[in-house]
């Protein structure tokens, strides 16, 4: 076991690293960033902040030399750096899991082998293969690029060949799949964590509302019948031990209309749809990270009370008359998370807040009001 006193690295300096850093710090580890932005989220709370490039081998150096032990914020970090760094101490996720995770088609390839349902895809390498993976596909359908997408980014929906030439010409013409537009129930997402030795722990299923991309509102519990749940939560199990993972990982999956159950994409790290955790878990998806990062125990991932999340986008920074916190603050139930961000843009994640409650309708409810009253204009219901 790696114990309090120690020192963790962390590659990446955004939100979830912070709030990473705050669980570490409240727990009594001392944490190295390494992030390229002077100031980062997580830089800014951390015991050192490294402020370079992921590849630069020097400060790769540093965090191996100071370091019991690393971990990641987000999957797009080089996975030749974290296998440099895994020559010399503990280093997880690992970089074959975050390089499945990188790249849409990997993943897809990945989901097929282990005989799991996704909607159907095909890959397209140059423009000569957008008309086979069209006939392969359908329309309407979802271009996207291969990797480097998040939160709707990356990505244009697609209804003709018309549609998808543009597309393909609007994405920079790089590696993209091309993937079936699926009629939507809903949308749920599992998120859990692994130790090396095989041990697992699943949180409750969440219920997710996306707008433009964007996740919007998580409740939970999710409001599906427990054979679904199972489910999800048994495709979740079997992705993380193909990867013999370690860590904190998240599953997105669609329901459809006919209530099939469909992998959408995972994630290696915590997730936005985990945020919930922190006010309304035993344990949080943050702490189950070092936990599983340090070899503890992992943690009890008992819901205390429904709970719903809701995004704070930089558009609400944005909108006239600015945000009223006050109501926020006069709100039953309300926990407010802000990220340190000091840039605010249209549609950058600058925060959440969650409403726990008695009852599923009511934390929901709840939350909507807020945001209503918040930010009439981004109303997630809209």
């Amino acid at each position: 076991m790696i114990l309090p006193g120690a020192t963790l690295g962390l590659l990446g300096g955004g939100q979830l690293g912070r709030l990473f850093v705050l669980v570490a710090r409240e727990m009594g580890y001392r944490v190295i960033v390494l992030d390229p932005d002077d100031r980062s989220p997580a830089g800014e709370l951390a015991d050192e902040h490294v402020c370079a490039d992921y590849r630069d081998a020097e400060a790769l150096t540093r965090l191996a030399s100071a370091c019991a032990a690393i971990t990641t914020e987000f999957e797009n970090i080089p996975a030749e750096s974290l296998k440099l760094l895994a020559q010399r101490l503990p280093v997880h996720p690992s970089a074959d899991a975050v390089a499945t995770a990188q790249d849409r088609l990997r993943e897809k390839r990945f989901l097929r082998d282990l005989a799991l349902p996704t909607a159907a895809f095909a890959a397209v390498g140059s423009a000569a293969d957008l008309p086979v993976a069209a006939a392969a596909v359908g329309f309407p359908a979802i271009l996207k690029r291969a990797s480097f997408g998040y939160d709707g980014k990356g990505q244009i929906r697609v209804a003709t060949a018309t549609d998808l030439e543009a597309a393909f010409v609007s994405l920079g013409g790089v590696a993209c799949v091309l993937e079936q537009q699926v009629a939507l129930a809903c949308e749920i997402s599992v998120v859990l964590a692994r130790a090396t030795s095989g041990e697992m722990v699943c949180y409750p299923v969440a219920e997710n509302e996306h707008r433009n991309g964007v996740l919007a509102v998580s409740t939970v519990p999710a409001q599906i019948d427990e054979v679904l749940s199972e489910r999800a939560l048994s495709m979740a199990r079997s992705i993380a031990e193909a990867l013999e993972y370690c860590g904190v990982l998240a599953v997105e999956f669609f329901v459809t209309r006919e209530g099939e159950l469909l992998v959408n994409e995972m994630a290696p790290r915590p997730h936005n749809s985990g945020h919930y955790t922190v006010d309304a878990c035993v344990c949080s998806q943050f702490e189950q990270q070092l936990r599983a990062l340090c070899g503890l125990p992992l943690g009890d991932t008992r819901l205390l009370s429904p709970v719903s999340m809701v995004n704070l986008l930089g558009d609400r920074w944005l909108q006239d008359g600015g945000i009223d916190w006050a109501q926020l603050y006069a709100t039953p139930g309300a926990r407010l998370h802000l990220y340190g961000k000091h840039e605010t843009r249209a549609g950058r994640k600058m925060g959440h807040y969650c409403v726990l409650a008695e009852t599923r309708a009511a934390a929901q409810g709840a939350a909507r009001a807020l945001d209503a009253a918040l930010s009439p204009s981004t109303d997630p219901a809209a």
